[in-house]
C-alpha cells in the first residue's frame, strides 16, 4: 500500500521524539496479541521506559507502519529511528547479547543454571518427546515465575541445562531464573503434569471447601478467584472472593507475605499453578482449593451453576 504525506510524518514525529518505540497491539501493560506479548516481555528485560504506540487505536498507522519499513506484521520495534524487526527477531537478538549491546546493557550471563529433574519428571519427558525429532525441550520462566514448556527447534545462542541424561534449553533470562529448580513429574486428582519447585518456594496446603466456608466465615483467610471471564459469567465468584483477571497479579503480590491466601478456579488445577507463582514470590501461607467452584457448587451450594 502507499503510504500518505500526512501518516508518514506522523511516524516520523513518533520515532523522532522516542529513542526506542514498539508499535504493537495493545500496551506495555496490557499487550493484546501473544506476538507483542512476546515484544513487551524480552524488552522489559532490559528497558526501564521505551515508548509504545497500540495500532489497534490507530488504524492509519497500523497499516502505515507497514508501509513505511516494509514490514508487513506487527509488532515493529524501532531504535533510534531504524527498523529492528518483529518479536521473532527482538528475542533472537536478545538470545544472542545483540540486544543487550543495541541499548548499552551488560552482556547476559550465559552460565548454565543448575537444576534437578527426578527420576518421575525425566521418564515422563522421554516418553513424550521419543517421536519428536529435530526439536528441543524450552523452559521460558517470566519475571513472575509463570513459566511454560515448549518443544521447538534449538537456537544457537539458547542456554542449555544438562541434568537426568536431560537437556533443557533457556534464554538468558530464563536461565537466572532457574538456578536450583526442581522439575517433577506430579499426580493429583485433577491429572498428572509437570510441576517446577523453584528454591525456598513454600507449601501449598490443600483445602477441601468445607475448610474453605470455615475460614470465610471466620474471615481469616483472602480468596482469590483464577478463573477467566467466560468461567465467572457461567458461575459467579463467591461473595468474598477477589479477582485476580480484575485486581491484576501485580496488585495482588503486593500484598504481605505472611497473608493467608487460598486460590479458586473452576477444577482446582490453574489455581495451584497461581498458588506456586505466589509461592515463589516469597508468599508463606498458601492454600490452593481442591475441586474448584465446582466441588463448591457440588458439596456446599447447589445453587451454584455447573459447567
Amino acid at each position: 500500500m502507499s503510504l500518505d504525506t500526512t501518516t508518514r510524518e506522523r511516524i516520523e514525529t513518533l520515532l523522532k521524539d522516542h529513542r526506542v518505540v514498539l508499535f504493537m497491539k495493545g500496551n506495555r501493560q496490557q499487550p493484546m496479541c501473544g506476538f507483542s506479548a512476546a515484544a513487551t516481555n524480552t524488552l522489559n528485560e532490559l528497558l526501564p521506559e521505551y515508548h509504545t504506540v497500540n495500532v489497534l487505536d490507530d488504524p492509519e498507522i497500523r497499516e502505515g507502519i507497514k508501509a513505511y519499513g516494509e514490514w508487513p506484521t506487527i509488532p515493529q520495534l524501532y531504535v533510534e529511528g531504524e527498523l529492528v524487526g518483529g518479536a521473532d527477531i527482538i528475542r533472537q537478538m536478545y538470545g544472542s547479547g545483540e540486544l543487550h549491546t543495541l541499548f548499552g546493557a551488560t552482556a547476559p550471563d550465559r552460565t548454565p543454571p543448575q537444576i534437578t529433574i527426578t527420576d518421575a519428571a525425566a521418564e515422563a519427558i522421554r516418553q513424550g518427546t521419543a517421536n519428536a525429532q529435530g526439536v528441543a525441550l524450552h523452559l521460558e520462566i517470566g519475571p513472575d515465575h509463570s513459566a511454560g514448556f515448549q518443544l521447538a527447534p534449538a537456537g544457537e545462542h539458547d542456554i542449555v541445562a544438562h541434568a537426568n541424561g536431560l537437556d533443557v534449553h533457556f534464554d538468558p533470562a530464563s536461565a537466572q531464573r532457574a538456578k536450583g529448580i526442581v522439575i517433577d513429574w506430579v499426580s493429583t486428582v485433577q491429572g498428572e503434569g509437570l510441576s517446577l519447585k523453584f528454591p525456598g518456594a513454600q507449601e501449598i496446603r490443600s483445602l477441601s471447601v468445607q475448610e474453605l466456608q470455615a475460614r470465610l466465615a471466620a474471615n481469616d483467610i483472602t480468596l482469590i478467584d483464577v478463573r477467566p471471564a467466560h468461567g465467572r459469567a457461567q458461575a459467579a465468584p463467591l461473595a468474598q472472593a477477589r479477582v485476580l483477571e480484575d485486581e491484576g497479579y501485580e496488585s495482588l503480590a503486593g500484598l504481605p507475605k505472611d497473608t493467608p491466601l487460598a486460590f479458586i478456579c473452576h477444577h482446582g488445577v490453574s489455581s495451584r499453578a497461581m498458588a506456586e507463582r505466589f509461592a515463589a514470590h516469597g508468599f508463606s501461607n498458601l492454600h490452593n482449593v481442591e475441586g474448584g467452584m465446582d466441588a463448591w457448587a457440588r458439596e456446599m451450594d447447589p445453587g451454584v451453576p455447573r459447567y
